[in-house]
């Protein structure tokens, strides 16, 4: 069985080794994989994928090794081996992500990327790239350096204002702060820092209350858009510098008047379902700004069209973090300076923890996930669905939460969120629908039990979980629930005879599998039953075990 991969990306490299592969090309090959993503080079694969063999000089993984480590600096420690394949000898090196910036000992700095035919190139990295390359691994905080060029002056009194308004009147501002005069308030967010005595304004300083004259002069990269579309008609589009206070104020108002709400009756009351959660809104947008890439050129661009709402960024997820870790991964940004400030200010979530805000915004009405599928290393992208609310599910889990007194975990979120969709899971399944580590969903479950908001059926790895009565009850579903419970498996016998009795009298386990959507063990167990009954009897036996109808 072949174990080399079939065609290259950006961790893996294939190399023509027939006339001896330059060593200096080689090193090159190795700076540019470590300075992304590392991966594996496969020394004597040709670029379709075809196995023509090493060069007998590079037969040798521990020279190969020392040379990749003499001839880089700082040295790459990479992993060698000569592995056989179809027949062949393959040298395959394992490079390491680096955690810092790597060149090759003549000095080159080079990164590998993506073309847009999807092939892997490596190119030289510039001086610029650096900081952004450094701030992506977390070594470097490019929203606290002072910002060159930038004067006291720069900053914009008007805006501070703003920014104890903001502080006054939003619940998570730190009020503490109100009492510091100007100086010590810039210097406390550090807006300000001492640079050789004297104090001049950060990246963070200027991205907030800076003049926005300024901020386009001084960093061109802070762009922003709000964009409206209607089919192909263009209802807004505008671009700005503004200082990221002001812009906050205004993309809140924009959004008002394209987020329509309906009411639904809770009780006594009514409650507001809008077409985009807020709390989301707000999350995604502080995400946008203080995860972004202020050394890329780009915009946070926010598009409201037929489908959703689109919330983007330059610069991709930051070390560490994916789409599968993305609710689990420990809170770590890009820009830890503006992060803070912002906290501080009371327009982020002080935990860290507005991703779980955002999903939340959408679980709770039972809509589509938000999706960040279309991110790439150079932009991240939310995608939040425009949706009808699932009124029922909604009214379960505000009842559920006012029960508790509390709100409701994102993991129970979660899970109740893909039962609701599913009907019926096992604990692998949810695990792979959320990606939440095992331990964490079988903790939950138990939990959800104990409370009612589900209900488990079955043993061991055959065990199986539906929402509680009580969410079908609220969908006026009580048949669907008995039939989740009872009626399903007390018809199954009924219906594979039913299925055996179409197939000239024969059925598999593989049958009863598909027929059924249950485990191997529970097709096994209908089976068992059936033959125990005298209606089935074993034709065949073997791993395609096949069973024959017993006529009367």
């Amino acid at each position: 069985m072949r174990t080399i991969p079939k065609a290259e990306s950006l961790d893996i490299e294939f190399k023509s080794d027939l006339k001896c592969y330059p060593d200096h090309d080689l090193i090159e090959e190795i700076v540019g994989m470590t300075n992304a993503s590392g991966g594996f080079l496969f020394l004597g694969v040709e670029d379709d994928g075809s196995i023509t063999g090493v060069h007998k000089k590079h037969k040798d993984p521990i020279g190969v090794t020392a040379l990749i480590a003499n001839s880089t600096v700082p040295p790459i420690a990479v992993r060698a081996e000569i592995i056989t394949e179809e027949g062949k000898d393959v040298l395959k090196i394992e490079v390491p992500r680096s955690r810092g910036v790597v060149s090759t000992a003549s000095g080159k700095m080079l990164r590998r990327r993506i073309k847009l035919d999807g092939s892997p190139e490596v190119i030289p990295m510039y001086s610029y790239e650096i900081p952004s390359r450094l701030a992506e691994l977390g070594m470097l905080d490019y929203s606290a350096q002072p910002l060159a060029g930038a004067t006291l002056d720069d900053l914009d009194p008007n805006q501070r204002v703003r920014l104890r308004r903001i502080i006054q009147n939003r619940p998570g501002g730190e009020k503490t702060l109100l009492s510091l005069p100007d100086d010590e308030l810039d210097i406390a967010l550090r807006l300000i820092t001492d640079v050789a005595g004297k104090y001049v304004p950060t990246v963070t300083g200027m991205l907030l209350i800076g003049k926005e004259e300024r901020i386009a002069e001084l960093i061109p990269t802070a762009k922003s858009a709000f964009q409206v579309l209607e089919g192909t008609a263009v209802r807004m589009n505008e671009d700005s510098h503004k200082p990221l206070l002001e812009l906050f104020e205004n993309y809140e108002t924009y959004v008002k008047a394209w987020n329509p709400e309906r009411e639904t009756e809770y009780g006594l009351f009514r409650i507001p379902i809008p077409e985009f959660d807020w709390a989301a809104f707000r999350e995604g947008l502080v995400n946008a700004f203080c995860h972004r890439d202020y050394t890329m050129l780009g915009a946070v661009r926010v598009l409201i069209d037929d489908e959703g709402m689109i919330i983007s960024n330059p610069g991709g997820f930051i070390d560490g973090v994916n789409l599968k870790n993305l609710l689990t991964v420990e809170p770590h940004g890009r820009n830890p300076a503006l992060a803070d400030a912002m906290k501080r200010i009371g327009l982020a979530e002080k935990t860290g923890r507005g991703i779980d805000r955002i999903f939340e915004g959408s679980i709770i009405f039972g809509r589509p996930w938000p999706d960040y599928s279309e991110s790439t290393s150079r932009t991240v992208k939310l995608f939040i669905q425009r949706a009808k609310a699932d009124l029922p599910f909604a009214k379960f889990v505000a009842e559920e939460q006012n029960r508790q007194g509390k709100p409701l975990s994102i993991y129970t979120l979660m899970i109740l969120s893909v039962l609701n969709t599913e009907r019926r899971c096992t604990v692998e399944r949810i695990v792979e629908l959320t990606n939440l580590s095992e331990n964490k969903v079988r903790s939950a479950i138990e939990v959800m039990i104990e409370s009612g908001l589900i209900e488990a059926s079955g043993k061991g790895k055959d065990r199986t979980y539906i929402l509680g009565k009580k969410i079908y009850r609220e969908n006026k579903e009580t048949i669907q629930y008995v039939r989740q419970t009872d009626i399903d498996s007390i018809r199954h016998p009924e219906l594979v005879m039913k299925l055996a009795n179409t197939q000239n009298g024969i059925i598999t386990k593989q049958d009863v599998i598909e027929l059924l959507k249950v485990t191997p063990s529970q097709a096994y167990a209908v089976i068992k039953k059936l033959q125990a009954e005298g209606r089935l009897e074993l034709l065949c036996g073997g791993k395609y075990s096949k069973y024959k109808v017993i006529n009367s």
